[in-house]
């Protein structure tokens, strides 16, 4: 690879007119050691698209024509960009004449190194002395690693084809990444047998999807990945017959012993069998190609897919499997239980009066079915299978040769089958194929196909009411016996009810809830709950100890009202995880004891820290911006990464705690509410705490923008270590957010920081920018309020705050008006 180390590439990338770009661009080449770091600091190349996402390329190599996409090599996530993957991605270039050129075309991931396995900011990738490239997270653990430690590596090459390969002194690869592909393949890359293509999940996300492609012995198969899997696509061949027409003098031997692999070429698939350093054709897969082919990527539908670079984005040429004319022969198009019929989805129906399935939304029938009721094991004895008129699968790997009848019957009896199919061979006879997980069904003409097939669908009858079983004799007792007989047993069951759910677990059968305890483990934890560390709204908290591991015990002290909240903590926050949200380690429901059991948070809650009357032990302001960094993250979290919204309708300095790094956590979710993805809002009775309520509460439809308004105000109290709401200030000064509306008219925002100490003089425009901040969150319309992904950008420097001139207050005096009905709301009892 002589004079590789001394190429120079200077280009430009297409970006968003706003964005600034340094002209230092990284080379295609690095030697060891080297240490790259994931922050726009330390990588040698940054920008945000105008889509959000955001890449920091670390080797970049130019398309040799400007306007053609060129590699790089680095971090590189899409928006919201709390995660990131080390990979391979192509970025358009840009007319040297015309920066702003291709401004909208996001970066095309073609390889990752730690798809299963994002990192966070300040993740790490090292090219170490001993020949290894290491991926590392932000606190260090080992993510991903080529495993080259001891080969004589000396440096890292991006290569034209897009193929990242680590070298030796002589320029042979040591490792390359196109013997690791993962949803793509580049032009010149092979998949090799037993090897795989695996899809993403979606487009924006890198995680890994249902389907796969893999090249095996005898032919090219696709599959949709369950237990287990089902195939959607075969091209066999026989490599006997293979070498009988290549003429060529290969023994039996040579010929078991082969290797089998696909390769993407120009313009063609073509499919290989390597008999050491020979290679023999086996088929090719036409496609109708321009030489513009860049790349055949497995989509998240099954699809595999041919795209080029049409200029300005890329655009998909051609559907290379064919899996049949008809699009419904993909296993995903109309979801599980769904019926496809010339591209239209349709849930399976029996009689007129049954209901037996529901479409999963309405508005997207390609989404799927469900049953209506649930096929349960415990009951299989009301299972029963629905027929579906010529309806036909993509799949079937028949399982026996038996009768139709028998058939059916071997599916009602295992509870795993879902489905059976039986095709008819004679007239007593046929093929039974019976599967345990239903993908997308289809129609077809038994006519067209020359076959004919009996489809049913195992669905959950339940047993009539007893009610309807009652002896007619029973009407023939008197009336007021009746009555008072059933009167009766209503209350005894109210009763016995009552008495269960009072002893009985409530979480039994809901996946992902924490560990429960019993009360007396936890009163031995607390030592009798000896030792109180605070006082909540709904009862003290105590510390206490589970083997060497410090908890924090809360006790809900009134029971009846505090179900709603007990019920909401332990299901919010018992299924979610997250660095900036206190982590519920198990709780308890124990006849008439509720507690919760958290993580031991050692500086406790915000409000001590920044409302202490004690100087020397308040906090800087680095730490402070650290701070508020956490919360927005945390709620971040909550609002966009979870797969529900979730809104915590409580932020308050005494809901943040920290921990012995001053790291902050959200906790306190008694109040949460979950609210679907398709939800605008929901309704709900107030709930929160006075001076930090949304106006909207007014309404009493609320959705997560009223965790944003909350978080200005804390953001409000932590710049300024003061109150929002403070009847201990002089009349006039008690209310922040009033106080704050006069300083920005004046232009004095900094006055409604007290104690006028160093951090003001160090840091003051650094602390306007986070009061504009803080302004943005408190808008009284909440569409005009950020979402918390742009929060975290402007604390993290990604992005910048709505220009000043959207704070002036000739403009912006109906932002706190000071009539303002938020204050005098009742709230709950915290």
């Amino acid at each position: 690879m002589p004079g590789v180390e001394s190429l120079l590439l200077l280009f430009m990338l297409s970006i968003p007119s706003s964005q600034a770009w340094s002209i230092d661009y990284p080379s295609p080449i690095a030697n060891l050691p080297s240490l790259w770091t994931n922050n726009n600091a330390t990588t040698p190349y940054n920008a945000t698209y105008n889509d959000g996402s955001t890449i920091r390329a670390i080797l970049v190599r130019q398309n040799p024509a400007w306007f053609g996409p060129s590699f790089a090599c680095g971090f590189i996530c899409t928006a919201p960009c709390n995660v990131f993957l080390f990979a391979v991605f192509f970025i358009s270039i840009g007319d040297p004449n015309n920066p702003a050129f291709n401004a909208t075309a996001r970066p095309r991931v073609v390889w990752t190194a730690n798809r299963y396995h994002p990192v966070k900011e300040n993740a790490s990738v090292q090219l170490t002395k001993d020949g290894n490239l290491i991926l590392r997270d932000f606190d260090g653990s080992l993510v991903w690693s080529t495993n080259t430690s001891g080969s004589p590596v000396v440096g890292m090459n991006l290569a034209e084809t897009g193929n990242l390969i680590l070298f030796n002194v002589m320029g042979k690869t040591v490792w390359e990444s196109f013997e690791h592909p993962t949803d793509t393949l580049l032009i010149g890359q092979s998949l090799w047998q037993g090897k795989r293509l695996t899809s993403t999940s979606l487009v924006t996300n890198r995680t890994q999807g249902q389907f796969y492609l893999t090249m095996l012995d005898n032919g090219l198969y696709a599959f949709i990945d369950a237990d287990p899997p089902q195939l959607y696509y075969q091209k066999m061949f026989n490599i006997s017959d293979a070498i009988v027409r290549s003429k060529m003098n290969i023994s039996s031997g040579e010929a078991k012993n082969c290797t089998t692999y696909i390769s993407f070429l120009q313009g063609s698939l073509s499919a290989f069998a390597s008999f050491n350093s020979t290679n023999i054709k086996l088929f090719d897969i036409s496609l109708p190609l321009p030489s513009s082919a860049q790349f055949i990527s497995l989509d998240d539908d099954g699809h595999l897919r041919v795209y080029r670079w049409d200029g300005i984005l890329w655009k998909s040429l051609a559907d290379v499997l064919h899996v049949y004319p008809d699009e419904c022969a993909y296993p995903t198009v109309c979801g599980q239980y769904g019926i496809c019929s010339q591209g239209q989805c349709s849930c399976p129906s029996g009689n007129s009066d049954d209901d037996l399935f529901h479409q999963l939304d309405d508005r997207q029938p390609n989404l799927g079915c469900s049953l209506a009721t649930p096929l349960s094991c415990d009951l299989i004895q009301y299972h029963q299978l629905l027929p579906l008129p010529n309806v036909t699968y993509f799949n079937f790997a028949y399982n026996l040769t038996t009768d139709e009848e028998s058939c059916k019957e071997a599916c009602l009896q295992a509870c795993s089958c879902k489905a059976v199919f039986f095709r008819h061979q004679n007239v007593s006879n046929g093929s039974c194929y019976l599967t345990p997980k239903i993908f997308s069904l289809m129609n077809y003409q038994p006519e067209v196909v020359g076959y004919k097939l009996s489809a049913y669908v195992k669905v959950q009858m339940l047993p009539l009411p007893s009610s309807k079983k009652i002896d007619t004799t029973a009407y023939h007792v008197g009336v007021p016996v009746l009555v008072a007989v059933i009167c009766l047993l209503i209350l005894i069951i109210r009763r016995t009810i009552s008495r269960r759910m009072e002893e009985d677990d409530p979480f039994k059968g809901v996946a992902g809830i924490p560990t429960r305890f019993s009360y007396k483990q936890l009163r031995e934890a607390t030592n009798n709950f000896s030792k109180k560390l605070g006082q909540g709204g709904f009862g003290p908290v105590y510390e206490g100890k589970l083997g060497n591991v410090k908890i924090a015990v809360k006790c809900l002290r009134d029971i009846g009202h505090g179900k709603e909240e007990f019920m909401a903590e332990v299901i919010t926050i018992g299924s979610i995880h997250h660095i900036n949200l206190v982590r519920l380690i198990g709780y308890c429901s124990d006849k008439f004891h509720r507690l919760l059991v958290y993580e031991h948070i050692s500086n406790g809650s915000l409000d001590k820290w920044i409302f202490s009357k004690n100087q020397s032990g308040s906090l800087s302001w680095v730490t402070r911006y650290k701070i508020i960094l956490d919360i927005a993250k945390g709620l971040a979290y909550l609002h966009e990464e979870c797969r529900q919204k979730i809104a915590h309708l409580d932020i308050k300095p005494g809901n943040i705690l920290l921990d012995d790094k001053f790291n902050a956590k959200i906790s306190d979710f008694g109040l949460a509410k979950l609210i679907d993805r398709d939800q605008s809002h929901v309704m709900t009775k107030i709930r929160g705490t006075r001076g930090y309520l949304a106006p909207e509460w007014l309404t009493s439809t609320i959705t997560e923008k009223a965790d944003i308004y909350s978080f200005g105000v804390v953001v409000l109290e932590i710049v300024s270590r003061r109150k929002n709401l403070d009847n201990n200030q002089p009349e006039g000064s008690n209310n922040l957010i009033n106080i704050l509306q006069e300083k920005i008219k004046v232009g004095q925002v900094l006055d409604i920081v007290g104690n006028q100490d160093e951090d003001i003089h160090l840091h003051g425009s650094e602390m306007t920018e986070v009061i504009k901040l803080a302004v943005w969150c408190l808008q009284r319309d909440c569409s005009k309020r950020p979402a918390m992904s742009q929060v975290v950008k402007v604390l993290e420097g990604a992005m910048y705050t709505e220009t000043t001139s959207r704070y002036d207050a000739t403009s912006r005096e109906d932002i706190f008006d000071a009539s303002s009905p938020v204050s005098p709301v009742p709230v709950s009892a915290r």
